[in-house]
C-alpha cells in the first residue's frame, strides 16, 4: 500500500521540492522498516528519474537556451584578406611607435596595437577606442590586442579606466600613456594634431616670400658703369688730352 502510494505522488509530483521531500519520507519509511530494501531502491530510482525529467523541462525567463547572458552574442572578426591585414601590421610596426628600448619588449603585432594607441593619445589625449576598433586598425585579433595594452600596462607605460555601469552595457576603456620616454617620444614625432600633449614644439615660423607678379620687373633708367663703360670712358678721356695738347685728331 505504502509502496503504491509513493509511486504515484513521485508520478504527480511538478516540483524539485516536492520531490526532495517524497525522498525524505521513502527513507524514513524505510528505517521504520515500512518498506523493504528491494522497495525503497526502486522507489529511489523512480524518483531520479523523475527530477532528471523535471530539471530538463525547466527554462531560465529571459534567457535563451544554453546562453547565460542577455546580450547578443559576439560576432567573430575576421580580416576580409589576411594578407592586406599583415602588411598592415607590419607597415604600423616598423613605423617606430615606441622608442627602441621600449619597443624591444614587443611582437610585431603589439606594436602595431601600442601605434593605434600612441596616435589616439596624440590626437586626442586619450585612447578611448573600443578594442575591436583598435584590433580593426591594426591588423590583428581582438585577443591580441587585449594582451598588447594588458602587458604594456603590466610595464608600466600605459593605464586602463574602466567605465561600467550596472544593468547596462559598458563604455569602451580609457587608455592614457604615462610613460614619460613614451611621450616624450610622441613629442618628437611631430604629431601637433593635440596641441595639449604635444606644446609649442617644432620650427620656427617663416614668412611667405613676395608673391607678386613675376613679370612686371623694375627697370633702373640709371645707367650703371660696368667694365666695358670704364674703358670707353678710358679712350675718351685719352682722346680729349691729345686734342688739348695740338696734336692731329
Amino acid at each position: 500500500m505504502f509502496h503504491a502510494t509513493m509511486r504515484s505522488a513521485i508520478e504527480g509530483a511538478r516540483t524539485l521540492a516536492q520531490l526532495d521531500n517524497l525522498s525524505r519520507t521513502i527513507w524514513q519509511a524505510h528505517a521504520a522498516d515500512t518498506v523493504t530494501d528491494s522497495e525503497a531502491q526502486g522507489l529511489a530510482e523512480t524518483l531520479h528519474t523523475r527530477r532528471s525529467a523535471i530539471r530538463e523541462a525547466v527554462a531560465p525567463v529571459g534567457i535563451p537556451l544554453g546562453r547565460v547572458t542577455l546580450f547578443p552574442p559576439k560576432r567573430l572578426q575576421r580580416a576580409p584578406e589576411r594578407s592586406v591585414a599583415i602588411e598592415r601590421r607590419r607597415r604600423l610596426a616598423c613605423s617606430g611607435p615606441m622608442p627602441p628600448a621600449l619597443a624591444s619588449r614587443f611582437t610585431t603585432g603589439q606594436l602595431a596595437v601600442l601605434r593605434i594607441v600612441g596616435d589616439e593619445m596624440a590626437r586626442n589625449g586619450a585612447c578611448g577606442l573600443c578594442i575591436d576598433a583598435i584590433a580593426a586598425r591594426a591588423g590583428v585579433c581582438r585577443r591580441l590586442a587585449q594582451a598588447a595594452i594588458r602587458l604594456a600596462e603590466g610595464d608600466g607605460l600605459l593605464t586602463i579606466q574602466e567605465r561600467r555601469h550596472q544593468g547596462r552595457k559598458s563604455d569602451p576603456n580609457v587608455v592614457r600613456i604615462i610613460s614619460r620616454e613614451w611621450l616624450q617620444w610622441l613629442r618628437r614625432g611631430g604629431r601637433s594634431a593635440a596641441p595639449s600633449l604635444l606644446g609649442s614644439i617644432g620650427c620656427k615660423r617663416t614668412h611667405p616670400t613676395d608673391r607678386g607678379d613675376p613679370q612686371r620687373q623694375v627697370v633702373d633708367t640709371e645707367p650703371k658703369k660696368g667694365c666695358r663703360g670704364a674703358a670707353v670712358d678710358l679712350d675718351r678721356s685719352g682722346r680729349m688730352r691729345i686734342l688739348a695738347g695740338g696734336s692731329a685728331g
